[in-house]
């Protein structure tokens, strides 16, 4: 089977830029719930409210979500809402701009070094991800 597509899936708290990630060869009710698992896994201790867009694997009824995490969606069509597209904004922008791959294990491993460098920068996804209304939710469950 030849792969045809690189998803990235991440989390990042924009109280601090700390930031959960993982690379699957497709996304469905599967893959996401094992990001789920893996993002509660890295925020152990924490308590997640995860914003999320309405893609289908992250409405399916067969999601597993960890009993730390609950679940809120954006309204249909904001991307600007949505902490994660500025994430990718950032990739797309120092990572792949004006470059080409001849492989997509080339791009894999293009996406690798970026979610890896990030992941020693938080001060750089803080600024980009932590937006008023976060600010103000942040607030009320202080």
């Amino acid at each position: 089977m030849i792969r045809q597509y690189v998803y990235g899936l991440v989390a990042v708290s924009p109280k601090d830029g700390r930031h959960s990630s993982l690379i699957m060869p497709w996304v469905d009710a599967e893959t996401m719930s094992v990001f789920l698992a893996h993002t509660a896994q890295e925020f152990q201790g924490d308590h997640c409210l995860m914003f999320l867009d309405g893609a289908s694997w992250h409405i399916a009824r067969d999601l597993r979500i960890p009993s730390s995490m609950r679940l809120r969606f954006l309204p249909p069509y904001s991307p600007e809402l949505n902490p994660v597209e500025h994430i990718w904004d950032h990739i797309r922008e120092n990572y792949f701009g004006n470059k080409t791959f001849s492989t997509l294990d080339a791009v894999e491993d293009r996406l690798c070094l970026a979610l890896k460098t990030l992941e020693t920068q938080p001060e750089i996804l803080q600024p980009l991800t932590s937006f008023p209304w976060f600010n103000a939710l942040s607030l009320m469950y202080n």
